[in-house]
């Protein structure tokens, strides 16, 4: 079989990828910022607070740069010595350095004439990292940050414009930072299987209606108990991160890191979905799901029930009780998508299958494929071979990271 290539990495591409590195910095410049304003309002608990998250979330995505980086190939390491290296994850640049290091590659595979394949997956592979970083930056930073932002608009009940921007950011942020990881994911297919874009609004819509309602109950439920707020968080997240264990990861390169990831999925399962198993997610999705929508609804129970008849939060009832259809909206949207445009429904419906081995069913996904073992980007091979169905002799052609699984419902 002949070895296919990544998506050309265009200007588009490249226009995108600037306006990533740019949002991260001016993200983390806001985040500064808004801690100032805490302080010089006269709060300086939620200025350390939004710092301590700050700084917290960069330490994790720079601790897994850092992982990331000693465990590439040779060949994918950036010409930097290596204390150099460290000295720049050490002072919280080194997302940023892989951000400019991809845009100088990305430059010149976007205006050469003449792109070698080996340099188009090169860019593939610095690419997928950046996009895992970012979502793990996201899940640790932008969503506790948002959630205090709402608990301060709530708490003083007054918003300034500038948080009522930043919130609908936040917002947009988490979401896209989710539909780019999946559409990392999914570049990995042939062209007829990549997130088009009807999907990618459905995909962004039905993330959007699950993340808002829980982000908000989360804020209102801290309006009452500020500090029983930090005990639910640390309970589920160690809910979150036993199940997480039992599941068997194997992401990192070693078992130390390896409790990294997993305390960073615990956070994100916090807030949203991640799937972290092969096989079938149906089950483990309706449990996922169905847990949060409990834990949820007692959120909102509590605060509809303890606050105060004269509490001046009326206004909000309404969107309280919103919350719960929002949730169930977001799981018909969601299983609407995995229903008509995953990729292994869309195999399936083609009726498409693996004809050297014909006696199997399999649902026919076809993967880009590479030459070159060096460039296969063994993270995203072992996210990949989670979220979409492969026929067993595909695992052998994939490119940057894709193989078998058995499939992500």
């Amino acid at each position: 079989m002949a070895a296919r290539s990544p998506p050309r990495f265009g200007p588009l591409q490249l226009l995108l990828a600037a306006a990533g590195a740019a949002a991260a910095a001016l993200d983390v410049c806001a985040d500064a910022w808004v801690a100032a304003g805490y302080a010089r309002a006269g709060h300086p608990g939620w200025a350390a607070l939004g710092l301590v998250l700050l700084a917290a979330a960069s330490a994790a995505t720079q601790a897994c740069s850092w992982l990331w980086f000693r465990s590439d190939p040779a060949a994918l390491r950036p010409e930097l010595p290596r204390c150099l290296l460290a000295a720049l994850h050490l002072l919280q640049l080194g997302f940023f350095y892989r951000c400019l290091h991809a845009l100088k590659v990305g430059w010149k595979v976007c205006w050469a004439k003449a792109v070698s394949e080996e340099e188009q997956n090169r860019m593939a592979f610095l690419s997928h990292d950046i996009s895992m970083l970012r979502l793990f930056e996201t899940f640790l930073e932008n969503t506790p940050q948002l959630t205090l932002l709402l608990y301060v608009i709530l708490r003083t009940n007054k918003a300034e414009p500038s948080q009522g921007l930043g919130i609908c950011t936040a917002f947009l942020c988490v979401t896209w930072s989710l539909l780019d990881y999946h559409q990392s994911l999914r570049s990995f297919l042939q062209d007829k299987y990549e997130l088009s874009l009807g999907s990618s609004a459905v995909y962004f819509l039905w993330n959007l209606s699950l993340t808002c309602p829980r982000i908000l109950l989360v804020a209102l439920f801290a309006l009452l108990w500020p500090y029983g707020v930090a005990i639910h968080f640390l309970l589920v997240w160690l809910a979150m991160f036993l199940w997480v264990s039992l599941q068997g990861t194997d992401f990192m390169e070693s078992p130390g890191p390896e409790q990294l990831y997993r305390a960073i999925v615990a956070v994100i399962l916090y807030f949203s979905w991640f799937n972290v198993a092969p096989g079938r997610t149906l089950y483990r999705s309706i449990i996922y799901h169905g847990f949060i929508l409990v834990d949820s609804t007692l959120l909102a129970l509590s605060w509809l029930l303890c606050r105060s008849p004269s509490d001046e939060h009326l206004y909000l009832i309404p969107v309280v009780s919103a919350a719960l259809p929002c949730y169930l909206l977001g799981l018909l949207l969601r299983v609407s998508y995995y229903q008509w445009l995953h990729p292994s429904a869309r195999a399936q419906q083609q009726g498409s299958y693996d004809e050297v081995d014909a006696n199997r069913r399999t649902d026919g996904l076809e993967f880009r494929t590479v030459l070159e073992p060096d460039l296969v980007n063994r993270r995203l091979q072992w996210l990949a071979q989670r979220q979409f169905v492969v026929p067993v002799l595909a695992e052998q052609h994939l490119l940057n990271g894709a193989a078998s699984a058995d499939a992500a419902v």
